[in-house]
């Protein structure tokens, strides 16, 4: 294997180091603005013998038992040497999305394991650039489909934590490998843990929303992208409602990522369904057949209370309107038989005292008899 090659460097085409700790591999090292002053910096990307060769990513097709010598361009972008470890290990997609590569404690078992640097460390000069050799060897019984990994440049310090222990901090930055190793492709993905929560509202008038949470795994061999839609609908489809999730940039063979989506203006119909469809794309190898589309549901009781208490209180308010109605009904009613019977006695009375006056006049016109005898 050649030996590394040092060469002037140009700091304005390649990414360094930041202080922060980190483990991502960054696809395109570009010098980043506003360093502070002394900072020690550095950046790593992809080269040849004679320097960067405009490559982001390291990306080969190769057989079963192949290998490839390529090279890694080191750069320090510092005044004084910089002593750095060399290394490539496995990637993973992160929880969030992203791309990232095993902790540097972890033994690589994939792509990471198969380059090899022939040493474990390079000492860059100030304001120079190494192009630092290594092959890359895949096994005669890899499987066929991508393998991703990602070659490392790290510096290991020690700091001092808020407690006053030492910690110790792997500051890293890297360049990403995306090897396929030659077969037949066979995109796969499935949507598996999908879980539905409603969301109600004390608005009577008002829908509520929804949240849906699920796991999209690659179970396939070639890296996947694509856009996630969630449908939330009642009994035979009522109130469907549908949004697109996240996009998935990138998910990688064996990896899978939990999701989570709100969609808002979902009604309570008792019993809700929450569809999770992912009609994923193959990314990375040309006239790979494309994916099936991978579903998955769940279903929840979405009882509408607010609702029911609603009209529960409408009921009771006409049951009791009528209720009311009824009673006055009755009240009328008892107050027109009194009023009848009030008018019948009135006209009695009346009857009685009009024959008691024609009874008193005709007594009145009778002259009485004169029993003296007659001279």
């Amino acid at each position: 294997m050649a030996s590394a090659q040092p060469s002037t460097e140009q700091p304005s085409t390649e990414q360094p180091s930041t202080e922060q700790p980190s483990t991502e591999a960054p696809p395109a090292e570009q010098p980043a603005d506003g360093q502070p002053a002394g900072a020690i910096t550095w950046g790593v990307r992809p080269s040849t013998p004679e320097g960067p060769d405009g490559r982001d990513t390291f990306r080969y097709t190769l057989d079963p038992g192949a290998s490839v010598e390529d090279y890694v361009g080191v750069s320090n972008f510092t005044d004084q040497p910089l002593e750095l470890a060399v290394y490539a290990s496995d990637a993973f997609t992160t929880g969030e999305g992203g791309f990232d590569l095993l902790a540097a404690a972890d033994e690589p078992v994939d792509a990471g394991s198969w380059v090899d640097f022939g040493q474990e460390t390079v000492t860059v000069p100030p304001r120079s650039r190494l192009e630092v050799p290594f092959r890359l060897t895949v096994p005669d019984n890899a499987t066929p489909g991508d393998h991703t990994g990602g070659v490392v440049a790290s510096l290991t310090s020690t700091t001092t934590a808020a407690d006053g222990s030492q910690v110790a901090v792997d500051r890293r930055v890297g360049a990403r490998i995306y090897l396929w190793v030659t077969g037949d492709a066979l995109p796969s993905a499935t949507v598996t843990d999908v879980q539905l929560v409603h969301h109600g509202t004390l608005n009577p008038f008002g829908s509520g929303d929804a949240t849906v949470s699920w796991t999209v795994r690659n179970t396939g061999n070639i890296r996947l992208a694509g856009t996630p839609t969630v449908e939330v609908a009642g009994p035979f489809g009522l109130g469907r409602r549908t949004v697109d999730a996240e996009p998935v940039t990138e998910l990688l063979p064996g990896n899978s990522l939990t999701m989570t989506t709100e969609v808002d203006a979902v009604w309570p119909w008792g019993w809700l369904t929450g569809t999770v469809r992912f009609a994923p794309q193959s990314i990375g190898l040309d006239g790979a057949p494309p994916p099936a589309e991978a579903v998955g549901e769940d279903t929840t009781a979405a009882v509408p209370w607010t609702q029911l208490l609603l009209l529960a209180l409408l009921v009771l308010a006409g049951w009791l309107w009528r209720r009311s109605g009824i009673r006055r009904g009755r009240v009328r009613i008892e107050e027109l038989a009194a009023a009848r019977a009030e008018g019948a006695e009135a006209g009695r009375e009346a009857a009685l005292q009009g024959r008691g006056s024609q009874t008193g006049g005709a007594d009145q016109q009778v002259e009485p008899a004169d029993d003296r005898p007659t001279p």
